[in-house]
């Protein structure tokens, strides 16, 4: 039997634990492939993202819920070793249209191409999912209940298969045997997917198995350096502009399509569609080795410990607030999820040199104190309540004294 309640929180350490040994690996090797403001960027994308999976899973129960009580072919789908196989294999098909129609389709392709965004590849980068993603998935997986398989079941496969996929985010591991390379996805289909090459550009849609993109015509080999991106990014590490950067290109093309009919019809159509009366867009120019930019900031001064300290405190708080066996209400967690949107925004403030940023991390600091008491119910002096203050006090002291903007703008990046 698979559980979905703790399935996020139960692979969230898992995958934690992988990217960890990654940057072990680049580090002892002395591989370049993971910058330090991407990785926090990485992060701060995957806690937002899981603070509205909470919502999904919701929607998913009651909605698939409904179908599978109400209309469901099978009576009861016991989550058996072969049943368990043929589930995935569902969501792993369906996933592939899903996967295939959100590189093709403007309104898919907001909601997906913030996982595009990233201009590396490393596990990390499985991490950068839109916060609209599972929520557009959701609409196709129904299917799978009306034939019988439970709501509880269905959204714990598609946890599993996010972290199947989630292992395809590398370039350490190059090419595996010729029979797993025909039949399932490797890191070596997944590069090509990522690829902004135009030769393998909307290629790879298959997550698990590689065959749907044999039979289908998507696939595509391994042999260019494969450089990493997407055309338009929005350049950025915030999380709200990276989540809904594409969003904003739409709206600003269907307020500016003097006809109403496409000002709905642009969010339906393929991305190289264009409304009349607009003029032309320009020939799109593909990046190369010789020609990319990659997006990079000046961070505050001391501003990597700070963060390194910030992430591990917030993917710690992001398990206590999806984790159903806690202790919190529904309110704290609702609360805790606010707060952690507050953090990962602050944090693309600190790598951006952003004005604002030194006010808003004081008060985030000034607002984690009553949150913690709230949380953990802390009513007396004790050791624990003594290292928290001392803990928010020397924070916003080095906030004070290094997130600041000085005319000389010598702000370190390390």
């Amino acid at each position: 039997m698979i559980h979905s309640q703790n399935i996020y929180a139960l692979l969230t350490p898992l995958a934690i634990f992988f990217i960890l040994l990654e940057v072990g690996l680049c580090w002892y090797y002395k591989k370049e492939l993971i910058t330090f403001q991407e990785l926090v960027a990485n992060f701060g994308t995957a806690i937002g993202n899981q603070m509205v999976n909470v919502l999904v899973a919701a929607g998913v129960y009651v909605t698939y819920g409904y179908l599978w009580e109400n209309y469901r072919l099978i009576d009861s789908i016991p989550m058996t070793w072969y049943n368990f196989l043929i589930l995935l294999l569902l969501v792993d098909f369906i996933f592939y249209w899903v996967h295939r129609w959100g590189h093709h389709v403007n309104i898919m392709w907001a909601a997906h191409s913030p996982h595009h965004s990233a201009e590396e590849m490393n596990f990390a980068v499985a991490l950068r999912a839109s916060v609209t993603q599972r929520l557009f998935s959701f609409f196709f997986f129904w299917p799978i209940a009306l034939i019988g398989f439970k709501p509880v079941d269905i959204y714990a496969m598609t946890g599993i298969h996010l972290f199947i996929a989630f292992l395809h985010h590398t370039e350490l591991i190059r090419k595996l045997w010729k029979w797993v390379e025909f039949i399932f996805t490797t890191p070596s289909h997944h590069r090509v997917h990522h690829g902004i090459n135009f030769k393998y550009l909307d290629k790879n849609f298959g997550e698990f198995l590689i065959i749907w993109d044999r039979i289908f015509g998507t696939f595509e080999e391994e042999t260019d350096k494969v450089l990493y991106g997407m055309y338009s990014p929005p350049k950025s590490w915030n999380p709200i502009t990276i989540n809904f950067h594409y969003y904003v290109i739409l709206w600003k093309t269907a307020v500016a399509a003097p006809r109403w009919i496409d000002k709905i019809k642009v969010w339906f159509m393929p991305l190289t569609w264009l409304p009349q009366g607009l003029p032309p867009k320009e020939n799109l120019i593909e990046t190369t080795l010789d020609n990319q930019v990659r997006y990079s900031t000046v961070m505050f001064k001391n501003a990597k410990p700070y963060l390194i300290l910030q992430v591990i405190i917030s993917m710690i708080l992001m398990l206590l607030v999806i984790k159903s066996d806690t202790s919190l209400t529904t309110l704290q967690r609702w609360v805790g999820a606010f707060f952690l949107w507050h953090s990962i925004i602050n944090w693309s403030g600190i790598m951006e040199s952003k004005k604002w940023l030194q006010f808003s991390e004081i008060l985030r600091l000034f607002l984690a104190i009553p949150l913690m008491v709230w949380f953990f119910n802390i009513g007396s002096i004790n050791l624990v309540a003594i290292s928290f203050f001392l803990f928010i006090t020397l924070s916003i002291v080095w906030v004070v004294k290094n997130f600041r903007i000085n005319s000389n703008l010598n702000y370190s990046s390390i």
